[in-house]
């Protein structure tokens, strides 16, 4: 059996730098309105922006979400049936307060998922249709 970090050890893909960082890219039918969204969400800063493409970090240099214009986007179906499109990725945010970080989440534009699969958990969809979670970390102390 494997320790944590033989794998990465003896298995790491050739050419890549010895950086840890980081990234997510999240497509979209407008990238900027979508940065925007989660700039406030997170209270992140815009890490750079040009048209079509911006990406936001929070700061500490680990990594960071880019978000991406594709005219063709269509957004995930959640839960999905027969011939829907298929969620692919989701993004989960660790919360003190679920109740004041749903809230929060609402007020910029989110929508609270019709279907919600754990008590400490709320599936949202941000404007763009993606699902993410905020999930509230019973042992973090508030």
């Amino acid at each position: 059996m494997l320790q944590p970090g033989e794998l990465w050890k003896s298995h790491r893909m050739r050419g890549r730098t010895t950086s840890t960082r980081w990234s997510a890219v999240l497509d979209s039918r407008d990238a900027n309105l979508l940065a925007r969204f989660y700039l406030d969400l997170l209270g992140w800063r815009v890490r750079s922006e040009a048209p079509g493409w911006v990406t936001i970090e929070p700061g500490d240099g680990s990594g960071y979400l880019a978000f991406q214009t594709n005219e063709g986007y269509e957004p995930p179906v959640w839960p999905a049936g027969p011939g829907d499109q298929q969620m692919q990725f989701h993004l989960d945010f660790e919360v003190r307060d679920l109740e004041a970080a749903v809230e929060d989440a609402l007020r910029l534009g989110a929508r609270l998922a019709e279907y919600q699969p754990q008590n400490d958990v709320r599936a949202l969809i941000d404007p763009a249709g993606h699902v993410f979670d905020l999930w509230l970390n019973p042992t973090e102390p508030t």
